[in-house]
This record gives structure tokens, C-alpha cells and sequence, in this order.
């Protein structure tokens, strides 16, 4: 029996249909930050004229495995939220239906055990 709770499942739906685009969107940010924000040593110039040119390639370095590393813990994040969310979207689900098989079918006739 209901304790008066209600979940409006199109919610949870929406969240879930969300959560995995934004997933989507962290696989693309992931993939870019990994393989097209790599710059070539030279591109900061000689290090014989310009001795912080390997300072400058170390910390374009640093700060691309910190940036890949903020990513995929994001995503972890997401995706375990997201499958959280669709586990208890589908609890809630099967609450529903066993609920309304308990009411008579949630055909709205009044053949169940309650119409008695």
C-alpha cells in the first residue's frame, strides 16, 4: 500500500535522457583534450634562444594530464549517477505496476480486491 509518495517517472526519464547526453558530451571533451590539444615542443620556441621553452612545454603538459584527469573523473561521476538515477527510476517503476496489480489491474475497473 501507498504511502501517499508520489514520483513523476517522465522526470526521472528526462534526468536519465540527460545525464547520458552530457556522458556523450564528456567522451567528445575527453577525446579532444587527449588527442587534439597536443603542441609540438618547437612551437615554443628554441630552447637555446628561449631557455623557458621547456618550462612552457612541461606545463602545457601538466596542465593537459589535469585537464584529462578533471574529465574522466567527471565522467565517472556522471555515468555513476546516471546509472544510479535508471536503477531507481526502474524500482520505482515495478513499485507502480506491482501497486496498481494490487489495485485491479490499473485497467480502472472495479474487479481488484479493494472493489469487494
Amino acid at each position: 500500500m501507498s504511502n501517499g509518495m508520489r514520483v513523476d517517472l517522465s522526470a526521472l526519464d528526462e534526468v536519465i535522457r540527460k545525464l547520458w547526453t552530457l556522458l556523450d558530451d564528456m567522451d567528445k571533451a575527453g577525446q579532444t583534450s587527449k588527442y587534439n590539444t597536443e603542441i609540438p615542443m618547437d612551437a615554443f620556441g628554441n630552447t637555446c634562444l628561449f631557455m623557458e621553452a621547456g618550462d612552457l612545454q612541461k606545463a602545457h603538459i601538466d596542465a593537459k594530464t589535469r585537464l584529462e584527469s578533471a574529465i574522466k573523473g567527471l565522467h565517472g561521476l556522471i555515468d555513476q549517477f546516471g546509472t544510479s538515477t535508471s536503477k531507481v527510476k526502474d524500482k520505482y517503476t515495478e513499485q507502480e505496476y506491482a501497486t496498481k496489480a494490487q489495485m485491479g489491474g490499473g485497467t480502472g475497473s472495479s474487479n481488484g480486491s479493494f472493489a469487494k
